[in-house]
């Protein structure tokens, strides 16, 4: 499976980002789907997880109760969507796909190309 992540840009504080991952082919139902992001000089985290089924999320305790993850298999396309974010929240964004256990991040074999999120204070 190929993924386009596209969403990222420059934010103030307090401020909104909606970022997509597109994936081709036509097993993209077959895998579970994760959102991490690599800040300078740290390590790749992830940030948020959603199962095969779509019913089943994970989020980091970082961005709880600020980010939700969503997907539709109608448009082969995870959505990452962040609210009230904060300057800690700046890192590059990279979405990957998981055949396997949503949770086990050594799993996720399949990434994006990453999107920079950029939020100023």
């Amino acid at each position: 499976v190929q993924l386009q992540a596209s969403g990222g840009g420059l934010v103030q504080t307090g401020g909104s980002l909606r970022l997509s991952c597109a994936a081709s082919g036509r097993t993209f139902r077959s895998y579970a789907m994760g959102w991490f992001r690599q800040a300078p000089g740290k390590e790749r985290d992830l940030v948020a997880a959603i199962s095969q089924s779509g019913y089943i999320t994970y989020y980091a305790d970082s961005v709880k109760g600020r980010f939700t993850i969503s997907r539709d298999s109608a448009k082969n396309t995870v959505y990452l969507q962040m609210n009230s974010l904060q300057p800690e929240d700046t890192a590059v964004y990279y979405c990957a796909a998981n055949g396997g256990n949503y949770r086990v991040d050594n799993e996720y074999n399949y990434w994006g190309q990453g999107t920079q999120v950029t939020v100023s204070s």
